[in-house]
C-alpha cells in the first residue's frame, strides 16, 4: 500500500472516530469521561455560565437526592442565569473580603450574577440565620450554606461540603418567568 493511500485511510478512520466520540457514539478514554458513582462525570473544576438576563435572588433552598445533595438559588421573575462556581481555600464575603467560616473539609463559592436587592435597593432576599441558610443537619455531602453578602450586582453563597467531590450548575427557567441557579453536589466520587 502507498504511503499517500495509507495516511488518507488513516485520515478517514481518524475523522470518523473523531465525529463517533463528538454525537457520544463511542465513549473517551479520559477518567473524566468515565462515569463514577451513581454514573456521576461531573468532575470538580469551576463551572459558570455568562450571564444575559439579571434579576434578583430571592431564596435558597435544598434538597437531598439518592446521589447527590441540591442547592437552589431562587430568582425573581425575569430570571437571572449568570453563575461562577468553583472549589476555594476559603469563602469570603462580598465587599469587605472577610473570611466566611464554613464547616466541612471543602468549601465551594458559588456566585450568582444576581443581587440580593431590587433596582431601589430594597432587600429581596431576607434569611433568618444567614449563617445557615440551609439546614443541612445529617445530609450526605452537605456540612452548611452560608450568605457572603451581595455586592455592585451579585451575590455569593458559601457551601461547606464533606470533600471535594464532583459537582455541576446550570440554570432552569420557571412557568412564572423566573429562574433558578441549581448545584449538585456528588455523595462520591
Amino acid at each position: 500500500m502507498s504511503v499517500r493511500r495509507w495516511t488518507t485511510r488513516m485520515t478517514a478512520v481518524a475523522v470518523a472516530v473523531g465525529t463517533m466520540l463528538a454525537l457520544g457514539v463511542v465513549g473517551s478514554s479520559t477518567a473524566s469521561a468515565t462515569p463514577g458513582f451513581c454514573g456521576i462525570s461531573w468532575g470538580s473544576l469551576p463551572k459558570s455560565a455568562p450571564a444575559t438576563e439579571v434579576a434578583p435572588l430571592v431564596g435558597v433552598r435544598g434538597g437531598r437526592h439518592q446521589c447527590y445533595d441540591r442547592l437552589v438559588l431562587d430568582i425573581r421573575a425575569g430570571g437571572a442565569d449568570g453563575y461562577f462556581v468553583r472549589y476555594v481555600d476559603q469563602v469570603r464575603q462580598d465587599g469587605s473580603g472577610h473570611i466566611v467560616p464554613l464547616r466541612g473539609g471543602a468549601k465551594i463559592e458559588i456566585v450568582a450574577i444576581a443581587p440580593s436587592y431590587d433596582d431601589f435597593g430594597n432587600s429581596t432576599f431576607n434569611p433568618a440565620n444567614r449563617r445557615e441558610l440551609v439546614n443541612v443537619t445529617g445530609w450526605q455531602t452537605f456540612r452548611q450554606v452560608a450568605d457572603a453578602g451581595s455586592f455592585e450586582g451579585q451575590t455569593t453563597i458559601g457551601l461547606g461540603v464533606r470533600a471535594r467531590l464532583p459537582f455541576r450548575a446550570f440554570v432552569l427557567n420557571n412557568a412564572n418567568g423566573g429562574s433558578r441557579i441549581v448545584v449538585d453536589v456528588a455523595h462520591f466520587w
